[in-house]
C-alpha cells in the first residue's frame, strides 16, 4: 500500500513513487578549509557550512559565501554516509556532501525525511562507507502526489525537530551551568572557601577523611544475573550504574554510589529509597556531620577513577577511598551546596527526558506517516 497509516485531514489517495533522479538536479559541495570558517555568524561571515553529520547536524561554523538555499544534502563518505537533512535558506557545504537541488519545491524537510528512512540502505560497506551522486540518484522514494500534503509534513516535523533542539540547548545549557557551580563553590586547590557562597557562611572549610565523614562505606552484594529483569521493584545498580531491577533489596535510603570496577570505575550514581546495590558499586551513606547529597558532588569532583589499580580489569579499593581526605564546610552548609546542584540534576534530567520522549514521538511519526514498504 501506498498510503500512511497517519494523515492529515483532508488529504487522500496514494502516494506516488519517484526516482530521486526525476524530482532533483544531483550534486555536491566543494572543499573548503576549515581555518576559514568561523564558530558563529557575523555580518561578513552569516553563511552556516555544512559537513558531514557528526556533531550539530554538520555544522562547521561560517562563511563569507553560499553555495546552495533551501536544499537537501546527505552524506558521501564516512562513518556517516547516508545521512539525509533538509537545509533551510543559503548555506555553503563541503565536498564530503551530495546536494539536491529543485525548482519544484520538492526540497523540503518531508523529503529529507523520507529519504533519511531508506538512503542508509544503499550505502557501500566495502571499505569506506560511500553514498555517491550516481546511486543517490536511483533510489525511489514514495512521496504524496501534492506538494501541499509535502509542506503540511514538513511543517510537522520542523515542529518536532525545534522543540527537541530546544530541550536539548536547554539540557546542555544547564550542564555548563552545573560545570560552573562545581568550580566557584567548592574551594580551589590549596585554598579553604570557595569563589561562590550562600550568605551567612564565612567559616574556613576543614580537611577531613572521607571515612570519618560516613555511617556506611563499603561494596554491596553479589546478585546473580538471573535475578536480575528490565523491569522490577527495586533498581538494582553496579559498577556502571542502573542494572535493571530485582524482587529484593539490600539497601534503604540516599546513597552517593561509587563505580568500583570496570572501564567506568570512579562514576558516580545517586540512589534513594530501597534498591539492590551489587559488590561492583560502593555504597557512601553520610553521618550526622555531613551531608549525603554534598558528599555525593564532592566524590564526584574528586575524579577517583584516577586512583584505580592499574590492572588488567580496573578497579578501586575501599579501605584506600575511606582513607582519602577532602574539605568541608559545615552540616548546614553543605546542604545548601547539594541541594542547589540537585537541582541542576533535576533540570538537566527534565530537559533530557523531554528531548528523548520527543525523539520517540518523532521515531514513531516517521514510521506512521510515511508508507511502509
Amino acid at each position: 500500500m501506498n498510503t500512511p497509516n497517519i494523515r492529515f485531514k483532508g488529504f487522500g489517495g496514494d502516494w506516488e513513487q519517484r526516482k530521486v533522479s526525476e524530482l532533483f538536479k544531483v550534486t555536491r559541495g566543494y572543499v573548503l578549509a576549515a581555518p576559514e570558517t568561523d564558530e558563529m555568524p557575523s555580518d561578513e561571515k552569516p553563511y552556516p557550512v555544512y559537513s558531514s553529520q557528526t556533531k550539530n547536524n554538520g555544522l562547521m561554523g561560517y562563511y563569507k559565501n553560499y553555495l546552495y538555499e533551501n536544499a537537501i544534502t546527505w552524506t558521501t563518505d564516512g562513518a556517516n554516509a547516508g545521512t539525509v537533512c533538509y537545509r533551510a535558506g543559503k548555506f555553503y557545504c563541503t565536498n564530503v556532501c551530495g546536494v539536491l537541488l529543485s525548482d519544484e519545491g520538492y526540497s523540503n524537510k518531508m523529503v529529507a525525511e523520507a529519504l533519511n528512512t531508506i538512503a542508509w540502505k544503499h550505502v557501500s560497506k566495502v571499505g569506506n562507507p560511500k553514498l555517491m551522486n550516481n546511486v543517490m540518484s536511483e533510489i525511489e522514494i514514495c512521496i504524496p502526489k501534492t506538494v501541499d500534503e509535502q509542506v503540511k509534513i514538513s511543517e510537522y516535523f520542523d515542529n518536532l525537530d525545534n522543540l527537541i533542539t530546544l530541550h536539548q540547548r536547554k539540557c546542555n545549557s544547564m550542564k555548563q551551568v552545573k560545570k560552573y557551580m562545581l568550580q566557584k563553590m567548592f574551594p580551589k586547590q590549596g585554598e579553604k572557601v570557595p569563589e561562590i557562597r550562600f550568605k551567612g557562611f564565612t567559616d574556613d572549610w576543614e580537611q577531613r577523611k572521607l571515612g570519618d565523614c560516613c555511617r556506611e562505606f563499603k561494596s554491596g552484594s553479589f546478585i546473580p544475573a538471573s535475578d536480575i529483569e528490565e523491569s522490577g521493584e527495586y533498581p538494582v545498580f553496579g559498577g556502571n550504574g542502573l542494572r535493571g531491577y530485582t524482587s529484593e533489596y539490600n539497601h534503604d535510603g540516599e546513597f552517593a554510589l561509587i563505580g568500583r570496577q570496570g572501564a567506568l570505575c570512579g562514576n558516580m550514581n545517586y540512589s534513594t529509597g530501597k534498591a539492590y546495590f551489587t559488590e561492583h558499586a560502593v555504597a557512601v551513606q553520610a553521618n550526622d556531620s555531613a551531608d549525603t547529597k554534598f558528599m555525593y558532588y564532592l566524590l564526584g569532583k574528586m575524579n577517583l577513577g584516577q586512583y584505580s589499580d592499574q590492572s588488567a580489569q580496573p578497579g578501586l579499593a575501599v579501605g584506600k577511598l575511606v582513607k582519602m581526605e577532602g574539605l568541608f564546610p559545615s552540616v548546614d552548609e553543605q546542604k545548601k551546596i547539594g541541594k542547589h546542584l540537585a537541582s541542576i540534576d533535576n533540570l538537566i534530567t527534565l530537559h533530557q527526558r523531554k528531548s528523548d520522549s520527543l525523539i520517540e514521538i518523532k521515531k514513531f511519526m516517521l514510521q506512521n506517516m510515511f508508507p511502509n514498504k
